[in-house]
């Protein structure tokens, strides 16, 4: 979780001033202030049942998912309207990937905080029903008796729902899932599209 974080503010460090919220040092800042203290608070595995630790692990996932919101939203508005980072193949594939990344990372720690009240909770096994379903989890058979995801297998769900536009080997089940879910399909689908369309556009 951590290298994820990590690899997300190295992203919005690396987005075209057009888009990014802010000046550059101001959302990496916060993040990485936010991420030692989870880090402090709870070395290692994540597994401390603190009501405060997990409010901040909470708000370091909303900043990342806002500041990516942001930068998509603007994104799109320069590829509707036009841009500077438009008139560009180059440039305009390259934020377009840089933000698409940053989509995958900050919508796969959505994931991983909220399913079944975060990591200490599926550590403490004290979640109710299901949130999201894992095959090991729908069919015992075909995973260890004690399985629970680990962040690797919310990435996963990430990519894949940005590349697939639907859920694949995970089934969302509660309410905030599917939302969720939907929001990542349609903002991935939005920025594919225009991103390629424009790029083809600027290429002939």
């Amino acid at each position: 979780m951590a290298s994820a974080v990590i690899a997300a503010i190295v992203l919005t460090i690396l987005l075209p001033d057009e888009v990014r919220l802010g000046p550059t040092w101001l959302l990496p800042a916060i993040e990485g202030l936010l991420l030692v203290v989870v880090i402090a608070g709870d070395p290692g595995r994540i597994n401390r049942r603190s009501r405060a630790l997990r409010a901040i692990s909470v708000a370091l996932v909303f900043v990342l998912a806002f500041g990516t919101l942001w930068a998509t939203g603007q994104l799109i508005d320069d590829l509707i309207h036009g841009g500077p980072e438009t008139n560009s193949a180059s440039a305009l594939l390259e934020a377009g990937s840089v933000v698409w990344a940053s989509i995958i990372l900050a919508f796969a720690l959505l994931y991983w905080e909220l399913d079944g009240g975060g990591a200490a909770g599926r550590a403490n096994r004290t979640a109710g029903a299901l949130d999201l379903a894992f095959p090991q989890q729908l069919n015992p058979h075909i995973g260890s008796p004690n399985w629970r995801p680990r962040f690797i297998d919310y990435l996963y769900l990430g990519f894949t729902n940005a590349t697939a536009f639907s859920p694949t080997d995970v089934m969302p089940l509660a309410p905030w899932a599917k939302i969720t879910m939907a929001v990542e399909s349609v903002i991935s689908l939005a920025i594919l599209g225009l991103v390629i369309a424009r790029a083809v556009n600027v290429f002939t």
